[in-house]
């Protein structure tokens, strides 16, 4: 039985999904699929089920409408956690911009660590095809919410990441109130507060091959208050009160204990 679930929500994505599946499955055998598709014009949602129908990686969520990404892995990981079996629970684009080779080295990085941040700034920079309006946009943010909250990632805003189940079963999904892209910084923010360990692991970002970004100007504003809301939520401290008891890197007592 599987032990990992790689979340991917869809909006529009016929073009990618059922090569997406693929290049996933094949990358990571280890590996479930869930769809999250919030009921897509384009006829995304029908497809997932044809590939669950013939595939029985992969698994389909349907949802009444779009209601934003973070609304969408929310709705993921709340699956993800009521099935036992999935240890690792990652998130990933279906457009090809996160790479799927990629899969085994943060679930491995997931073995001594909490929540692990595929980054596209830790030891340099790795975006292909991007404008370099696009680049200094994503470069300044990730600098002015390690600014304003204190956390010590290069690539707070990225959205391929594993999560232990641990972290998710610790986090009040329903108090997580991103439904952007700001999601992103709300979720490892509220772990890192938790005292989970958390690691970067070095990716490389490319530019969607198919279909629209769904980046827009509300959900830049949204990220840009999110994190004075997160300052202000954990009374603004910037750093965790110490080491979550569930965390990867807190003390076993019993390590301690002699020899009987």
């Amino acid at each position: 039985m599987s032990d990992t679930l790689v979340i991917i929500p869809t909006y529009n994505e016929k073009e990618n999904a059922e090569a997406i599946a693929k290049a996933v499955l094949a990358a990571c055998p280890e590996a479930d699929l869930l769809f999250v598709d919030d009921n897509s014009p384009d006829g995304t949602g029908q497809l997932a089920d044809q590939l669950a129908a013939t595939e029985p990686r992969i698994h389909v969520m349907h949802r009444e409408q779009k209601q934003g990404l973070g609304r969408a892995y929310a709705a993921g990981f709340r699956w993800a956690l009521e099935r036992p079996n999935y240890r690792f629970i990652m998130e990933m684009d279906a457009d090809f911009s996160h790479d799927p080779k990629a899969v085994p080295q943060l679930r491995a990085a997931a073995q001594n660590a909490d929540l692990v941040l595929g980054s596209r700034y830790v030891g340099g920079i790795r975006v292909i095809n991007w404008p370099l309006n696009r680049l200094i946009l994503s470069t300044g943010a990730a600098l002015y919410v390690r600014l304003i909250t204190g956390m010590p990632f290069t690539d707070p805003t990225g959205g391929f990441k594993c999560f232990r189940r641990e972290v998710l079963a610790a986090i009040d999904l329903e108090g997580i109130h991103s439904s952007g892209y700001s999601f992103q910084i709300e979720m490892t923010h509220t772990a890192w507060h938790l005292g989970f360990k958390i690691v970067e692991s070095p990716i490389t970002f490319e530019e969607r091959r198919e279909g629209q970004s769904k980046m827009s100007g509300g959900i830049v504003n949204e990220a840009l208050w999110m994190v004075w809301k997160l300052l202000a939520r954990c009374g603004y401290r910037r750093h965790p009160r110490g080491v979550h008891p569930h965390s990867v890197a807190a003390p076993n007592p019993s390590a301690a204990e002699p020899a009987g």
